[in-house]
């Protein structure tokens, strides 16, 4: 969760939320109070406020938000209220008043705009924050217009100091009566059609198909006789334990931790259902799937690039992204990425979901994170279309730690993996790339055999694997 705006009215049941959002992200909170004990009213409505909190939050009261940023790193941080800081800013720029009716004038139009400036700057600056950061706001115009020219400016200040909040935040929630109502983007991001345009298209109609990614080899004899054993069992429906208790037993994780999926491609489809994430990025040039399956669920999607070589740079990732997918080796650069780096991706408050479908291609499967349980909102997505060369039985998995394992179980679909891909999957996940034959080798047209990799093992991240050969048909499809 990335910046967030709470709104509502007078004891809506705002601030309750915006606390137990905070909660859940597990991390210290700052609390920035932006209110002042200036009667004993006000004293007790403070006193009540914190008595809610948790001991362990820190309370920072101030009339300066944006001093608050600073030193922060580490918590997420909770500004409350919006409206009290604009009090505090009308104060400061004289823009209070007495008076019943008072035009700004060309002084308060310089004041009102050089206020709602720090607004924004606060807004864009907490937008860039890896930790989560909430903005109570009090909902502004449910009311008559009141007498009085102060009342009427903090109405005006409040109603466009919340649109500029919600031009940066990621969500808006507004609260009415304790109960909250998400609302929607101002604009639905745009379903692009390139990216469900797969060289597949291209390529059936061909001599050669160049467009899927597969070892272009026979299968072994107990993969045949697994996908036959899959079509004896047909007449019932399918059961999922036994292969999801042995691929959890290969990678050392629980069976709880194995989501089962027709080909690694729903995966992406599940993921972006169940989680709904606020502020999704995708690395590129990648598999375009994951961003189509977001864009189709109404999510926004931005876009981080790989820098030269096509090395994936961490900071070229937007520190609010709450959603991050990258695939290692990636398709179609081949390039693998340390692990080291991928590590350096996760966050609090970010899931980051890394594509491995080419992952037994690699000797040993090195840089492999499918087994590393201990980094919180990793999801791991497995195939076995390219080494087994499976495509058209769309057998898949994706590994999670159970909290995010359960969110997509809940909206996967009855049986949405039939038999046979259910005994390919237990048996593949019986053995490694070692079940098919010269996995470190590729052959080259010409028929003669080099290394998969180049240079010594430690720069083997810098160096992709070859698959425009004969032994494994390149291409882009998933």
């Amino acid at each position: 969760m990335p910046l967030a705006l709470v709104t509502g009215g007078t004891r809506s049941g705002k601030s309750e939320l915006a606390e137990r959002l905070l909660a859940e992200a597990g991390l210290p909170v700052r609390y920035v109070a932006t209110g002042s004990a200036a009667d004993a009213e006000m004293e007790e409505r403070i006193a009540l406020h914190r008595a809610r909190r948790p001991a362990d939050w820190e309370t920072l009261e101030t009339r300066d938000p944006l001093a608050a940023l600073a030193g922060a790193g580490g918590r997420a941080l909770l500004l409350d209220s919006l409206g009290g800081w604009l009090a505090a800013l009308m104060e400061e720029h004289r823009l209070m008043t007495a008076e019943p009716v008072a035009p700004l004038g060309d002084e308060g139009r310089r004041a009102r705009a050089a206020l709602l400036e720090r607004v924004e700057r606060f807004a864009a600056e907490a937008a860039t924050r890896a930790e989560p950061t909430v903005i109570v706001a009090e909902e502004a115009g449910l009311g008559p217009v009141p007498e009085g020219a102060a009342a009427r400016r903090f109405l005006d200040l409040l109603g466009e100091a919340a649109q500029l909040v919600s031009a940066k935040t990621a969500r808006v929630l507004l609260v009415v009566a304790g109960r909250a109502l998400e609302l929607a983007p101002a604009a639905r991001p745009a379903l692009l059609p390139e990216l469900r345009f797969h060289g597949d298209e291209l390529g059936r109609e061909a001599s050669e198909d160049h467009a899927v990614s597969v070892v272009d080899e026979d299968r072994p004899a107990w993969l045949e006789g697994a996908l036959a054993a899959g079509l004896r069992v047909s007449a019932r429906y399918p059961d999922e334990r036994p292969a999801r208790e042995t691929i959890a037993r290969r990678h050392g994780r629980s069976p709880e931790e194995v989501v089962l999926t027709n080909g690694a491609n729903e995966s992406f489809w599940l993921l972006a259902a169940a989680l709904r994430p606020h502020h999704a990025v995708c690395v590129h040039p990648s598999y375009s799937e994951p961003e189509a399956a977001l864009r189709a669920h109404g999510i926004a999607v931005e876009r981080a690039f790989r820098g030269p070589g096509f090395a994936l740079d961490p900071a070229a990732v937007p520190g609010g992204a709450d959603l991050l997918v990258t695939g290692n080796p990636n398709n179609p650069s081949g390039t693998l990425d340390p692990s080291a780096t991928l590590t350096r991706l996760a966050r609090p408050g970010r899931t980051l979901v890394v594509d491995e479908a080419f992952m037994e291609l690699v000797p040993g499967e090195a840089e492999s994170l499918a087994g590393r349980a201990d980094i919180p909102d990793l999801v791991v997505v497995r195939s076995l279309t390219k080494l087994w060369s499976l495509p058209g039985v769309r057998a898949g998995y994706l590994l999670a730690p159970r909290r995010l394992a359960r969110a997509i179980e809940r909206i996967r679909p009855s049986w949405n993996v039939n038999s046979v891909a259910l005994c390919a999957l237990r048996e593949c996940a019986l053995r490694t790339a070692e079940g098919r034959s010269a996995p470190s080798g590729w052959r080259t047209h010409g028929g003669a055999s080099r290394p998969a990799w180049h240079g010594s093992p430690a720069s083997r991240a810098g160096h992709p694997p070859r698959t425009s050969s004969s032994r494994v048909r390149a291409g882009v499809g998933g």
